[in-house]
């Protein structure tokens, strides 16, 4: 059992010290995740754009990666955080309702707060990941999930058959749509990286765990 706390991007200052310093597999797809989660939970600060603006994309995992990271340093260099601030608003909040809806319940029934979520809430009891006190969101939002992958990747006691386990539940039913869905909204700028990155990834992590039957 991890006993955790989702935070919601609260940890975003660790994937800033993995962009400068991780290495080993482990370090770089908890670290991949962990990033993921923080740009999803709320927009960059002007310190994590400075910081991805330094990215070296041969040193950031996979070739198949380097593309979408060498994206995600260009769109930084051009961002402001005020711009990914608006950019962000429009996304996922907007007048009553984002371009894209970042749950996984809307994306798995076409409504919120709905049995998946009931499922996720269940699976996270049982690894002993709660919600940190004061966190509104629901687990199932996609930086939680990716927060909640972090964790579960850089735990050296959970397998990789259990991370496996969570993964097939309740990321890869959906992760990947919701990535396109971001690639595509017509405010994505900044975000259209993230989501470029988030696709890949999640497609490298099916490729990695296939290996695993």
């Amino acid at each position: 059992m991890i006993r955790s706390e989702l935070q919601y991007g609260v940890a975003a200052e660790r994937p800033l010290e993995w962009a400068a310093e991780q290495s080993g597999e482990a370090a770089l797809r908890g670290g991949a995740w962990g990033l993921l989660g923080a740009l999803l939970a709320r927009p960059p600060d002007a310190r994590m754009l400075g910081v991805l603006r330094t990215v070296q994309a041969d040193a950031a995992g996979p070739g198949v990666l380097r593309e979408a990271w060498a994206g995600l340093a260009l769109a930084a260099a051009h961002a402001t955080a005020e711009s990914v601030d608006d950019e962000y608003h429009d996304l996922f909040i907007g007048l009553g309702r984002g371009e894209v809806v970042p749950y996984g319940s809307w994306y798995l029934t076409g409504l919120l707060m709905e049995k998946p979520l009931a499922a996720l809430r269940a699976d996270l009891a049982r690894l002993g990941i709660t919600r940190a006190r004061g966190v509104c969101e629901p687990e199932d939002h996609a930086g939680a999930l990716c927060e909640t992958m972090a964790l579960l990747v850089e735990d050296p006691a959970v397998t990789a058959e259990r991370e496996r386990g969570f993964f097939e539940a309740h990321v890869e039913p959906w992760l990947g749509r919701f990535f396109q869905d971001l690639c595509r909204a017509p405010s994505a700028r900044f975000y259209a990286s993230v989501g470029v990155l988030g696709q890949r990834f999640v497609e490298l992590e099916q490729r990695w765990f296939s290996l695993l039957a």
